[in-house]
């Protein structure tokens, strides 16, 4: 059974912590992909300006849908943890579930559930994943020894 983290601030600013995380990590590395990217597709004489107008375009984007994705996944996650007082894989799952779905929906609610089952089950493997890295990583249970009935001591007969 798993139990709080309480490494961890508390829920509100949880959030924003992992809308920053996600955020930064967008825009890091959708800087790195739109530099390759604008680097490939310009002419030969100018690909280093080409880099850098391709990545000042498009990284923010990158950074911004990461970091709403981050910030709607964590939002329904202590939602989830304060609804259901767990703290178990169960809670990724469905914040996966309805973060999936909630990006969704402006597409219609075929496209919305179907996002949202793909993403819970997206997250479900990678629970899943981090379970079995905890068990194979963990370090063994010490084995408890036989107790042996304790011997007569010499000259208490």
């Amino acid at each position: 059974m798993a139990h709080a983290d309480h490494t961890r601030d508390p829920c509100p600013w949880v959030i924003l912590n992992d809308f920053g995380g996600a955020f930064s990590m967008g825009a890091i590395g959708g800087g790195i992909w739109y530099s390759i990217k604008g680097a490939r597709n310009s002419p030969r004489g100018s690909r280093f300006v080409g880099a850098i107008s391709s990545m000042k375009a498009r990284a923010p984007v990158t950074g911004g849908n990461f970091g709403v994705w981050g910030g709607m996944f964590s939002t329904f996650d202590c939602a989830v943890k304060g609804y259901r007082q767990k703290e178990d894989a169960w809670n990724g799952i469905i914040s996966g579930f309805f973060t999936g779905g909630c990006l969704a929906l402006r597409s219609g609610p075929r496209s919305a559930f179907g996002s949202a089952v793909a993403c819970g089950i997206l997250l479900g493997v990678f629970e899943g994943v981090g379970v079995l890295v905890n068990r194979m990583f963990a370090p063994p249970l010490p084995s408890a020894m036989p107790q042996q009935a304790p011997a007569a001591l010499p000259g208490l007969s």
